[in-house]
């Protein structure tokens, strides 16, 4: 099975301005990714800051992504995660019936389920929905493992699932996974092993990084998935320190960072707990920035 999607995308961030979406700087920042390359947007994950939006907000968010996707090759992956299985249930409905592409649903975060759980979890989402689905494993936020067991049950049963996001950072858990589900679309959640994990047969990356240069993270995923994997790591291998300074402070407080340092956003605004990056981080993200030409700054 050819899977949903594939390719270049990003975890877009979420703009805030007195505190409420701010829907028309959100588009722009959409439209840059379509005009740059990647193959699809991924409105309301982790860097959306989706765990502190109003489901109001989170339904917003994927209806303006799919309102500038329209028309365009570029996909809208939407996300649908909780810890409550029924309110991801109603994102997954609702970004179905709005149009979106497919949805990608982070594992239940502080709950900690057991891997029973989490199949049951999975399985009420995926099958609540026609469109594909994207489990999203990122254990060092949520507390919890997505197994390869788990995943291999899910995949079996459910036609709809066709990929994972995995941000464990195990290259080990990508091949275990390849060799339980060869058919299983396997991304990166991790900018700083993007080319590590396309070299080991996944087909896709979920980027922070690309907020911020589209462009060459999607150059790096389309060499890669040419077989021209050489350009792919020399390029993998000189975002490292962007990638690596992205990271400084839990995101997506840096990315929102060095977005405002470019003059992609008009504010720096975050939602409680999360506040701006310390001074001196500041500086360093700033300092690393000049390394990279920032395409589509106005």
């Amino acid at each position: 099975m050819k899977p949903a999607i594939t390719g270049a995308t990003t975890a877009l961030i979420t703009p805030f301005k007195n505190g409420r979406l701010d829907e028309q700087t959100y588009a722009k920042l959409i439209q840059r990714q379509i005009d740059n390359g990647i193959d699809a947007v991924c409105p309301v994950g982790t860097t959306g800051e989706s765990a502190t939006l109003s489901y109001d907000e989170d339904k917003r968010c994927i209806e303006i992504a799919v309102e500038v996707c329209k028309g365009t090759k570029v996909k809208v992956l939407a996300g649908a995660g909780s810890n409550a299985t029924h309110e991801a249930v109603e994102i997954a409905k609702y970004a179905q019936a709005c149009g979106a592409d497919a949805i990608f649903s982070v594992s239940p975060y502080y709950n900690k389920p057991s891997q029973e759980g989490l199949y049951q979890h999975y399985k009420a989402i995926i099958s609540a929905v026609e469109i594909p689905c994207m489990l999203y494993n990122v254990p060092g936020r949520t507390g919890v493992d997505i197994s390869s067991e788990t995943t291999k049950r899910l995949f079996d049963e459910l036609p709809n699932l066709f990929g994972t996001k995995e941000a464990s950072g195990s290259l080990e858990k990508v091949i275990e996974l390849r060799h339980k589900c060869p058919d299983l679309a396997i991304f990166s959640g991790d900018d700083a092993i993007d080319f590590a994990i396309l070299a080991c047969g996944g087909v896709g990356i979920t980027s922070v990084t690309s907020n911020l240069l589209p462009d060459l993270k999607a150059k790096l995923v389309h060499e890669a998935m040419s077989g021209n994997f050489e350009v792919a790591r020399k390029i993998n291998e000189d975002l490292y320190p962007i990638n690596k300074i992205l990271f400084c402070e839990s995101n997506p407080i840096p990315i929102k960072a060095a977005m405002y340092i470019a003059g992609l956003i008009d504010t720096l605004e975050y939602r409680l707990p999360l506040v701006p990056p310390s001074s001196s981080n500041m500086k360093a993200i700033e300092e690393v920035m000049k390394n990279y030409k920032i395409v589509g700054v106005n």
